[in-house]
């Protein structure tokens, strides 16, 4: 599979990470109609911070996301604002939250993904050529 990179004036990149959050108290909340809207608000989000979602889902209490983003982006920067953007967005439509003013747990997991395997990668550094 032939990767598209992030091409920038100083680096060229490909960052994905696999994010899934977790609604307050793991509660299920969603229906498919909010879990439509969360999407929404990530995809809004991403056009906004220039980062892109590339695949979604969900379950009643967690959602799952596949996300290129930029180097100048932190992963804890791009959650952040998903997580407030459509938290906001979901009480302001009248959905029902787990907690008064909480749809998200605090916490999240994430994980790097994609490119060759580590196994492959240590084997290419180690066949380098030395200089002589």
């Amino acid at each position: 599979m032939i990767s598209q990179f992030r091409r920038a004036r100083h680096s060229v990149t490909d960052l994905k990470i696999h994010l899934v959050c977790v609604t307050k108290y793991r509660q299920s909340v969603f229906t498919a109609d909010g879990l439509e809207l969360i999407e929404t608000s990530f995809r809004e989000v991403a056009k906004k911070m220039d980062f892109q979602i590339l695949e979604f889902n969900g379950e009643e209490n967690h959602v799952h996301a596949l996300i290129e983003y930029p180097p100048k982006l932190s992963v804890s920067q791009i959650v952040n604002a998903l997580k407030g953007v459509s938290s906001r967005r979901y009480g302001q439509a009248g959905l029902p939250k787990p907690h008064k003013e909480s749809l998200w747990s605090p916490s999240y997991f994430a994980i790097a993904v994609g490119g060759a395997p580590l196994e492959v990668l240590k084997e290419y550094i180690r066949n380098q050529e030395k200089p002589s």
